[in-house]
């Protein structure tokens, strides 16, 4: 699970704010922040791919059905493609 802190975002020009209860110990540090819609967004095409992968890595075709289990696992995967483009 991933940890989240609701912040605020400038929708002009960006600038992200969080502020938190300081404890006087505080130094601020440039870190890189990902959008949450971003982040579950490619979880979920890192979820997609690895069943894909998984299903070429466990597949054995049956005698006779080598390229009709290459087409359709091809197709899948031409599937995922055509979704990050569209």
């Amino acid at each position: 699970m991933v940890e989240t802190i609701e912040g605020w975002q400038c929708i002009g020009c960006g600038r992200v704010d969080a502020p938190r209860p300081c404890i006087g110990v505080c130094q601020d540090k440039r870190v890189e922040l990902v959008r949450a819609e971003d982040y579950a967004e490619m979880a979920w095409r890192v979820e997609q791919l690895q069943e894909a992968l998984a299903l070429i890595a466990r597949t054995t075709p049956k005698p006779g059905q080598l390229e009709a289990s290459w087409l359709a696992l091809q197709a899948r995967a031409r599937a995922l493609l055509e979704s990050q483009s569209g």
